[in-house]
C-alpha cells in the first residue's frame, strides 16, 4: 500500500495547521436552551469558533445514550441523539424548572423533550412524505431495525433486549411482524425523531462550512451491549467479553467498559458492510473523524463478563491473543475506513500502544493525539519534549474529555504516582507500604488518591534505600519516579515563565501551556473549551470538580458537565480576542 494515503483528504480541507475546539453539546447551553444544548447551538458555536480564530469544532459522538447517558456507550451507532433537536418554544412551567446554567445537566429533560416532540408529531402537518421516505431508504440498512428497538425496550419498560421475552430477544420473525404492526404509530414516531434530527445536524453542518469551521466526529469504536446493533446482529460481537483497558499508571485495576467486543472475522464476512454503513451515515455531518481508541482494532482488552465487577480491568487479556496477529487485523481494519470514506480520519491512540499501531497510523497518514502531559522522553532524559518533539501528523491537546482539564492536572497530578498502583506493587514485592508512604511522598500535595512526592528524594538512590529492596527489583518504582518527580518544575522550564515554579494554576501559566502546544509541530492543535476558557479565568474553585468524565466510575457527575456561562455571554467576552490573538501569532 502506498504511504499517506489520506493525503488527499487532507488537500480537500486545505493543508495547513489549524487550531480547534473540543466541546460536548450537553455541556453548551443558550438564553433558547431548554436543559442541555441543541442543534441551534452549535451554530453558535461555530460563531465562537470563527471569532477565535479556530477553524475546527470537535464533538463527542452524538448517537442515542442510554441510562448511562455516556456517549460512548449508545444505543446505536447511526441514530443521532433527539435530545439535541431544536424546538420553537417551550411551555413556560417546564422552561423554568429546567433552567439552563445549572453545573450539571438534569437528564429528566430527555423525557420531557421526547414528551413534547411527541405532541409536536402527533399535531404535525404533514411532513414532506418523499423526503421522508427517502431518508428510510437510504439508511435502510439501520434504521428498521433501531426505531423497533426503541419501542420493544419502551414495551419491556426499558429493560435491556436479553432480558425481553425469548420471542422478542431472539428475534421470531412473526412475533416481530405482529408487534409491529400493533405499534406502528410509536415505530414510525421513532423514525421521524431520526429524520428531523438528521436534518437539523446536516443543516448545522452547511453553516459551519459557510463560516469555513470543519466538524470533527467521534466514532467509538464500542457500541452498548443494550444496543440495536448489537440485538439486530449479534453475530458480531463476542458477547462473553467485556471490553476495557489494562492497568497503567493512571488506574490502578485498569477499566471495565462492560461493551461486548467485535467478532471481527463475522463482520469481515460480511464485507465489513457493518463499518462501511457506520462510516457512510457519519459522512452526513462531519468532515473529519476521530476513531475512538484505535489501539482496539488492532487488539483489545477483554474482560470474561463473569469476572467481579470489583477487579475491574485487572484479570483481562489481550484480543487476538497471538501478538503476531496484531497488525494484519489493524492496518486491514483501518484499510476498510480509509478506502471507504471522503472524511479525513484521526485517531485516538492513547494508552499502551504496540509498535504495529503508530507504524500504521503513519503509513496511512491518519493524525493521533499528542497529549502535553504525556508527550516526553521516557526512557533516557524523563523530561517533556518541546513542540518540535510532537510528530507532524498529530493533534496537539493539553486535555481529553476522560482526564483532567488542564489546571486540575497541574494543581493535582503533575509530579505524582497513583496511590492505588503504587500500593499494588508496594503489596506484590512486600513493601511496607505506609512506612514508604510517610517517607517519600508529601501528605499536604498528595491528593484525589494521587501521591505527591517530597522534594527530598532527589536521587533513585534514596528511592531505593527507603523502599529496602535490591535495585534490580525495583525496576517499576524507578521508573514511576524518574516520570514523575518534579514533573511541574521540568515543565515550568519549558514554559520560560519567570520566577519560582507556582503550584496553584494561573492565567499567565494557562497560557503557557496553550502557547506550548500552539507551536507544536502537531497539524492540528484542538483544546478543550474548558482549556480554553481557563484563560478568562471562568472556573472557580478546586479545578478538579469540572471534569467531563472520570473513566473507571458511574457517576451522574459524568458526561453532565455544563459550561459556567452561556454561548450568547460567551461571543461577548473579551476572552474572544485573546484566543484570537495567540491563534493567529502562532500561524495556525
Amino acid at each position: 500500500m502506498p504511504r499517506d494515503v489520506s493525503k488527499d483528504k487532507r488537500q480537500r480541507i486545505g493543508i495547513h495547521k489549524r487550531a480547534g475546539i473540543l466541546a460536548p453539546l450537553f455541556s453548551l447551553y443558550s438564553k433558547n436552551s431548554l436543559g442541555i444544548g441543541d442543534f441551534s447551538d452549535l451554530k453558535l458555536l461555530v460563531d465562537f469558533a470563527k471569532q477565535t480564530h479556530n477553524s475546527i469544532i470537535q464533538l463527542l459522538p452524538m448517537n442515542e445514550v442510554g441510562s448511562l447517558f455516556c456517549p460512548y456507550d449508545s444505543l446505536s451507532s447511526f441514530a443521532l441523539e433527539p435530545m439535541y433537536i431544536v424546538q420553537d418554544a417551550y411551555p413556560k412551567d417546564i422552561k423554568k424548572e429546567f433552567s439552563v446554567g445549572k453545573p450539571h445537566v438534569d437528564y429528566r429533560i430527555k423525557e420531557v423533550r421526547t414528551r413534547l416532540l411527541k405532541n409536536i408529531y402527533l399535531q404535525r402537518a404533514k411532513p414532506d412524505l418523499k423526503q421522508l421516505k427517502r431518508f428510510e431508504e437510504k439508511n435502510s440498512y439501520w434504521l428498521p431495525d433501531f426505531t423497533l428497538f426503541k419501542v420493544l425496550k419502551e414495551h419491556h419498560q426499558g429493560r435491556a433486549w436479553y432480558d425481553w421475552e425469548d420471542k422478542f430477544k431472539n428475534r421470531d420473525s412473526a412475533a416481530l411482524q405482529a408487534f409491529k404492526n400493533e405499534h406502528a404509530e410509536e415505530i414510525n414516531f421513532q423514525g421521524w425523531l431520526q429524520w428531523v434530527a438528521f436534518k437539523q445536524f446536516k443543516d448545522a453542518l452547511a453553516y459551519a462550512g459557510s463560516k469555513k469551521v470543519l466538524l470533527k466526529g467521534d466514532l467509538p469504536i464500542l457500541v452498548s451491549r443494550d444496543s440495536a446493533d448489537v440485538w439486530a446482529h449479534p453475530q458480531f460481537f463476542k458477547l462473553e467479553f467485556a471490553a476495557g483497558a489494562p492497568p497503567d499508571m493512571y488506574c490502578a485495576l485498569g477499566q471495565r467498559w462492560g461493551m461486548p467486543t467485535y467478532n471481527w472475522g463475522q463482520i469481515a464476512a460480511d464485507n465489513y458492510r457493518y463499518l462501511k454503513e457506520k462510516l457512510h451515515y457519519a459522512e452526513n455531518f462531519y468532515d473529519i473523524l476521530r476513531i475512538d481508541h484505535v489501539v482496539g482494532l488492532f487488539r483489545i482488552w477483554s474482560i470474561p463478563y463473569n469476572e467481579p465487577q470489583e477487579n475491574q480491568g485487572l484479570n483481562g487479556f489481550f484480543d487476538p491473543r497471538d501478538e503476531d496477529k496484531w497488525e494484519e487485523r489493524g492496518r486491514k481494519i483501518l484499510s476498510v475506513i480509509v478506502s471507504n470514506t471522503k472524511m479525513l480520519i484521526c485517531a485516538e491512540d492513547l494508552g499502551v500502544i504496540p509498535r504495529a499501531c503508530p507504524k500504521a497510523l503513519e503509513e496511512f497518514g491518519i493524525p493521533g493525539n499528542d497529549v502535553q502531559r504525556w508527550v516526553k522522553d521516557w526512557k533516557v532524559k524523563h523530561d517533556f519534549l518541546g513542540p518540535n518533539g510532537y510528530r507532524h501528523l498529530s493533534v496537539a491537546i493539553l486535555s481529553t474529555h476522560d482526564t483532567t482539564n488542564w489546571p486540575a492536572w497541574w494543581e493535582n497530578e503533575a509530579g505524582t504516582v497513583d496511590e492505588g498502583l503504587f500500593t499494588r506493587r508496594c503489596n506484590e514485592r512486600g513493601i511496607d507500604y505506609n512506612r514508604a508512604r510517610e517517607l517519600l511522598f508529601d501528605p499536604e500535595r498528595s491528593r484525589y488518591a494521587r501521591l505527591r512526592w517530597r522534594q527530598d528524594i532527589n536521587s533513585v538512590d534514596k528511592l531505593v534505600y527507603i523502599l529496602g529492596k535490591p535495585r534490580d527489583q525495583l525496576k517499576d518504582f524507578i521508573e514511576f519516579y524518574e516520570n514523575s518527580y518534579q514533573e511541574k518544575e521540568k515543565l515550568w522550564k519549558h514554559f520560560n515563565l519567570k520566577g519560582p515554579m507556582r503550584e496553584k494554576s494561573d492565567k499567565e501559566i494557562i497560557r503557557a501551556a496553550l502557547e506550548f502546544t500552539l507551536k507544536a509541530r502537531s497539524i492540528f492543535c484542538i483544546q478543550t473549551l474548558i482549556d480554553w476558557l481557563s484563560l478568562a479565568g471562568m472556573f472557580k474553585g478546586d479545578p478538579y470538580q469540572y471534569r467531563i468524565n472520570t473513566p473507571g466510575t458511574i457517576s451522574d457527575k459524568n458526561w453532565s458537565l455544563v459550561l459556567p456561562v452561556s454561548l450568547d455571554e460567551l461571543l461577548k467576552n473579551k476572552a474572544c480576542k485573546d484566543i484570537k490573538k495567540m491563534i493567529k501569532i502562532s500561524g495556525r
